[in-house]
């Protein structure tokens, strides 16, 4: 059994080669070769805790892949000093069911959430894109960042955040990192961001829209990855309804965000407003983009397909760079 903490995980997930799992988890997902149940949802009542079940397999013909990932939230623990977000990931052999891996689930998360982001852009966004904006300075936003700028050669950024301390920790962190440019600012407000935005990405907790619509510029794309609950939003309603809608899973987000759940209820649109899957793009079964001035969405509340495509990455590359602890099982 292998064990891969944080920064093994970061080490053996280069954010390229996971836009590219990425894709191929869309696609085995919109292909119909990914068996992934609903999520289990174990209240933790006591301890005002819940833990969240997401086991998925994903078939294709030479690496197979088939993980459990175990998400707990608990409120509480940010009195204790400890992260109110917890999580593991168990990867199994698909063909026998052997344990193979542990992976710190955190780390992994983000980074596929970020993953997934940057096979969107890579697909969805203007090809001369060269300014992003991050709302929300968390790890969530970090590798969102990260992820756009391995697609794009983006020349500026901006971050986003109502805790100013927090987005400058955030440009002193990750300004000139990688391929993230030198020109990283905090902006003072929404506006002076999105005036020169070409790819914005959404990771917050907002339970309201993080900015106005009459703030987009023309063929604007958008990646939104934090509202994951019926009662969050961060994407205002007139842009939903004018932009192309490209999602990671259909049913996912039909039944959990309230980006789109919201303007559905308020009888504003219908379902089969939402474009595609982005798995369908990948596989050229749906057009992305068509017009340099169209407005392109990504709506993920993350799936765990995701998570067992890139813990498989993990693990190989783990294997090759003789990262992590083996122990006897």
């Amino acid at each position: 059994m292998l064990i891969l903490t944080a920064a093994e995980v970061r080490q053996a997930l280069p954010m390229k080669a996971a836009i590219e799992a990425m894709k191929a988890a869309f696609a085995a997902l919109s292909d119909l070769r990914a068996e992934v149940p609903l999520r289990g949802r174990l209240p933790v009542t006591p301890y005002e805790g819940v833990s969240i079940l997401m086991p998925a397999f994903v078939q294709e013909d030479e690496r197979s892949a088939l993980a459990v990932k175990i998400v707990s939230v608990f409120p509480r623990n940010a009195q204790q000093g400890l992260a109110i977000i917890q999580a593991i990931v168990l990867a199994l052999e698909a063909e026998t069911g052997r344990p193979l891996a542990i992976l710190e689930g955190n780390q992994l998360t983000a980074i596929r959430t970020g993953a997934a982001s940057g096979a969107a852009t890579d697909l969805l966004a203007r090809g001369d894109s060269q300014v992003a904006a991050i709302f929300g300075a968390g790890v969530q936003g970090r590798t969102q960042l990260e992820a756009v700028c391995v697609v794009r050669t983006i020349q500026r950024a901006w971050v986003i955040d109502p805790n100013r301390q927090k987005a400058e920790a955030f440009v002193a962190e990750m300004k000139g990192k990688g391929s993230i440019p030198a020109d990283l600012r905090a902006a003072e407000d929404p506006q002076t961001a999105l005036a020169e935005a070409d790819i914005i990405c959404t990771a917050t907790t907002a339970t309201t829209p993080v900015f106005a619509d009459a703030d987009l510029k023309p063929g604007a794309h958008i990646n939104a990855v934090g509202s994951y609950m019926p009662e969050m939003q961060e994407i205002p309603t007139e842009t939903v309804l004018r932009a192309r809608i490209v999602v990671d899973s259909r049913s996912a987000a039909l039944e959990e965000t309230g980006d789109l759940i919201r303007p559905i209820e308020s009888g504003l649109m219908t379902p089969d407003r939402i474009h595609a899957e982005l798995g369908e793009i990948v596989l050229g079964r749906k057009p992305g983009r068509e017009d340099n001035d169209q407005i392109t969405l990504f709506k993920s509340v993350g799936v765990a397909v995701q998570d067992a495509m890139a813990a498989r990455l993990a693990i190989e590359n783990a294997q090759n760079q003789n990262l992590g602890q083996q122990v006897a099982w």
